[in-house]
């Protein structure tokens, strides 16, 4: 597998290119510029105002120059083989764990992030998985020997699974059944945030309670609340809840009825994760491409949506695929790409520094020979974290290469 790249060593521009900025801008003939791993330049090359004498010229004419791709919710680091239990460090026993870390748990030696790099991903949000409160995620960018190393921002969320009133068939019995738990669970959530509000309120408490404590970020303004949800009432009910118990910044995620509840959402300035666009629609009633064009509908009621995916680790590199699909219905190609750049960015709270080419910016760079949004066209020629320029090549091309030489002879 690649060895992390060596920091930045000397001034790079990228010239030449086209330039999707993640804002909805595209700057034709365009210049990039870095220098210890912030943006130094974005615009024309006829308009370059830096001194780039000291800097090392890179043409990349005709090719694309994109933002780094960021996937929220997701597993990335925290799984390895699905089928095998001791791979998987995504869940802990029990239900209310806010005070589990991923950020310590994320394993940067994982053969499937150069499969995500190599399709243009270069953070991803590492997220547990299990019981109610499943515990608390970082921001990872794709690059280092170890989890000290990667860690883009730590701790940036605490992330809530909401019960379905309805729990699905099986495969032999697809009848979907009432959940008798739901009232239970919902009370369970309820006491649990009043008792992290109350203990938020204390100050400085004489005895320390460590998942009480790990919830203080939502109440200060520090944390999202990551609320897991799909059916229209239990994300109004959620979010109601969330609200009446004093947190502050709630994001949802999953979000398949989003649609059907947009007001709330666009009143409360609530924004949206979609988990999964290809799909087939939950409800007998909805159009057959209505998955593939909800982040479009949300997208015109003026609804900040990012686009995940929570269907297995495995089909997580095709992000940029996902987008894609949204363009034949409805997005158009810039407001696409900010669905899994800039939004995304906001959503986590990075926007600051991450999610746009914009000078003062983190130099998180793709170049691509074709659109990266297009499954046929996408070719990641470069890519740079904090300016290093990564490795691309992962175990599958090195095997391609190694069994193309053999088959050739």
């Amino acid at each position: 597998m690649p060895r992390p790249a060596d920091p930045q060593s000397k001034p790079i521009i990228l010239t030449n290119g086209i330039i999707h900025v993640g804002n909805g801008q595209v700057i034709n003939n365009g210049a990039v510029g870095f220098d210890n791993g912030k943006i130094t330049f974005v615009g024309q090359v006829d308009n370059i105002t830096i001194d780039n004498s000291a800097y090392q010229t890179i043409s990349v004419s005709g090719r694309h120059i994109y933002p780094g791709l960021i996937l929220p919710a997701s597993r990335l680091g925290l799984e390895e083989v699905g089928a095998l239990r001791p791979t998987r460090d995504y869940g802990e026993v029990g239900e209310m764990n806010p005070n589990v870390r991923a950020l310590i748990s994320y394993n940067t030696d994982s053969e499937l992030i150069e499969t995500l790099r190599y399709n243009g991903i270069l953070t991803a949000q590492a997220t547990p998985e299990s019981g109610t409160f499943s515990g608390t995620s970082s921001i990872m960018a794709l690059d280092g020997w170890n989890w000290e190393d990667a860690v883009y921002k730590a701790d940036d969320g605490v992330h809530l699974r909401w019960p379905p009133r309805f729990l699905k068939g099986s495969f032999f019995n697809p009848e979907r059944k009432e959940n008798k738990n739901y009232d239970e669970t919902v009370t369970a959530i309820d006491q649990f945030l009043r008792d992290a509000k109350s203990y938020n309120e204390t100050g400085n408490p004489n005895v320390n309670n460590l998942k009480l404590e790990a919830m203080r970020g939502l109440f200060e303004g520090s944390q999202s609340l990551f609320i897991h949800v799909n059916g229209a009432k239990e994300i109004l009910e959620s979010l109601q809840l969330a609200k009446e118990t004093g947190v502050k910044d709630m994001v949802v995620v999953g979000a398949s009825d989003a649609y059907y509840v947009k007001d709330y959402l666009k009143d409360n300035n609530i924004p949206v994760l979609i988990g999964d666009i290809h799909r087939m629609p939950f409800r007998p009633e909805e159009d057959v491409d209505m998955p593939y064009k909800l982040p479009y509908l949300l997208h015109k009621e003026g609804i900040l949506v990012g686009l995940a995916y929570q269907r297995g680790l495995q089909n997580s590199r095709n992000l940029p695929f996902y987008a894609g699909t949204t363009v034949a219905y409805g997005m158009s190609k810039e407001d696409a790409l900010s669905t899994v750049t800039l939004n995304t960015a906001i959503i986590l709270g990075i926007e600051a520094t991450i999610g746009s080419l914009e000078v003062g910016k983190d130099a998180s760079i793709v170049v691509s020979e074709g659109d990266l949004l297009d499954m046929r066209s996408s070719k990641v020629t470069q890519a740079y974290i904090l300016g290093k320029a990564i490795e691309l090549d992962g175990k599958q091309q090195l095997l391609y290469q190694r069994f193309k030489e053999k088959y050739q002879k």
